[in-house]
C-alpha cells in the first residue's frame, strides 16, 4: 500500500524508447534545468495510480488512505476512459 508520508526507494531500470521521443526528453530536461531522471519519473507518475493519488492527497488532506485509493481509482478509470474516447 503507498502510504503518503514516505519517500519511495528509487531503482534502476532500463526501457527501450523512441529516438525521437528520447532526444526531446533530453532538450526538454535542459532547458528546465533538471534531471531526464526527474522528467520521466514525472510522466510515469502522471501516468499511474500513483500520480492520481498524490492528486487526491493534495486535494483532500483529510481523507484516509482507504477513501483516497478509492477515489483515485474512480479518478484513474475516469481519465483512462477519456483518453480512450479521445484516440
Amino acid at each position: 500500500m503507498l502510504v503518503k508520508s514516505e519517500p519511495m526507494a528509487k531503482v534502476k531500470t532500463t526501457v527501450y524508447v523512441d529516438a525521437d521521443v528520447m532526444r526531446a526528453v533530453r532538450v526538454s530536461a535542459a532547458r528546465r534545468g533538471r534531471p531526464v531522471s526527474e522528467l520521466i519519473e514525472e510522466a510515469l507518475r502522471e501516468s499511474t495510480l500513483i500520480g492520481v493519488l498524490e492528486r487526491v492527497w493534495a486535494r483532500n488532506a483529510d481523507l484516509s488512505e482507504e477513501d483516497a485509493m478509492e477515489l483515485a481509482n474512480s479518478e484513474l478509470q475516469a481519465m483512462r476512459a477519456e483518453r480512450d474516447a479521445a484516440a
